[in-house]
């Protein structure tokens, strides 16, 4: 063998090398991407606590560990917010058990009919006290919902008494009694649910809590009268974005994906009003007409939906009337009991410049903490160690956590203001 067939035979394993090369590089590619759009070099960490320096404040953070510990998700997904919302979208929760509640009917004024499930406690509270929760939904949601079951089931283990609202229209089964649906900020059919509760249970006190558009609604109802604040403990609201107005735009932005989660929700409240259309639509509906109808079919967005049938169940004259009247912002700051205002920072629903809002106010009022989580998504908060999720997720236990809390703190109160007192003596000069 000469050297120049030796040399032939060194030079033939460069282009194999090569492809070997570029099969390196897709590959490389490729988990590059994956790292950025699962988010897998996001640190975990504590919420970001936003509150002000007070003996119940203190008490809170001291007694209900979860507001200052890791919040960790799922190790291989958890810190992706659009897959947690896809998650919670899809499946609700995971081996979502089935409490078992009555169902209860009540007559509006105008004619409605406003529904709720009361699911009783399984335990006794560890307070000794009567407590029900008085909880409020997300857009379109009801009773039947995974999350709302799980949290339910969750709840009553722990003491509680539940009253779920079932948002007017939301159940397929239930046909509506009057022309008229749930919308972004109308109290009434919750405000019926909490007076029923009163009535019908004197002795006990109640825990608020509201999902996304429940949790507008709940901070609405308790800032529009100060009258429906009593007997009322504390109030959580979760993943709400308070200012209906500012949110307008940001829902027609592609950043985060939100045109398309705004698509995807226009398309779901479209099949809830057509679900409805004999009782929206027909001949007993001064408000709406065929031409309503004909702009409901070709709508792509929640803001089109809102402006051609929603704010017409009210009377709004204009879209930004209807936005102004129904957002918790112009009312929350009447909310004088602890409130608890939970969000997530990488939220593919609510723009983080609507975040201003509750953090400001928590900077302004001492009965207001802002949790802002790192990840958890839109009402996701899954907990999970690599790929499957636990059944219950953060956002259940740190509700109930501050409830308890809240709860121990009423219980002890004159003893916990006295220690606070003796501190601030003793750092006196």
């Amino acid at each position: 063998m000469t050297s120049h067939d030796t040399e032939v035979y060194t030079v033939a394993p460069e282009m194999p090398a090569m492809f070997d090369g570029m099969k390196l590089a897709a590959v490389a590619t490729i988990l590059y991407i994956i790292v950025r759009c699962l988010n897998l070099k996001s640190p975990t960490a504590p919420p970001d606590l936003t509150y002000q320096d007070t003996a119940l404040n203190r008490f809170l953070l001291k007694s209900c560990p979860l507001l200052t510990k890791e919040y960790i998700p799922p190790l291989l997904w958890g810190k992706s917010g659009h897959l947690q919302t896809a998650l919670y979208g899809k499946l609700g929760r995971v081996s979502s058990p089935h409490p078992t509640g009555l169902r209860k009917y009540l007559p509006m004024q105008d004619g409605a009919t406003a529904t709720f499930d009361l699911f009783e406690p399984l335990a006794d509270h560890q307070s000794g006290a009567d407590i029900t929760m008085v909880i409020c939904p997300g857009i379109g949601n009801h009773s039947e919902k995974h999350y709302i079951r799980t949290f339910v089931d969750h709840s009553q283990r722990q003491g509680y008494r539940c009253a779920v609202l079932n948002h007017l229209g939301a159940l397929p089964n239930i046909e509506l009694t009057s022309p008229r649906m749930f919308t972004y900020g109308c109290t009434w059919e919750f405000a019926a649910m909490v007076g029923y509760i009163k009535k019908m249970y004197p002795q006990t006190q109640l825990i608020v809590v509201g999902f996304s558009l429940g949790g507008n609604i709940v901070c609405k109802f308790l800032g529009e009268n100060r009258a429906n604040q009593e007997r009322v403990l504390c109030c959580v609201s979760v993943c709400q974005g308070y200012s209906a107005l500012r949110a307008q735009e940001t829902f027609l932005q592609w950043d985060q994906c939100r045109r398309f989660y705004n698509f995807l929700m226009a398309d779901n409240m479209k099949k809830i009003i057509l679900s409805h259309r004999g009782s929206l639509f027909g001949g007993g509906s001064p408000k709406m007409v065929d031409a309503d109808l004909r702009r409901l079919y070709t709508a792509t967005s929640l803001m089109q939906i809102d402006d051609n049938i929603m704010r017409k169940f009210h009377g709004y004259s204009s879209l930004k009337e209807y936005y102004e009247k129904e957002s918790c912002v112009h009312y929350i700051h009447n909310v004088n009991v602890p409130l608890l205002l939970v969000n997530s920072a990488d939220d593919p629903l609510v723009h983080g410049s609507l975040l201003t809002i509750p953090r400001t106010l928590a900077e302004k009022k001492e009965n207001v903490i802002f949790a802002l989580t790192l990840h958890g998504g839109h009402l996701g908060f899954f907990e999970g160690a690599v790929l499957f999720p636990q059944p219950l997720t953060w956002m259940d236990k740190v509700i109930v956590g501050y409830a308890n809390t809240i709860c121990q703190w009423e219980k002890q109160k004159p003893a916990c203001q006295s220690q606070g007192q003796e501190k601030r003596q003793g750092k006196t000069p």
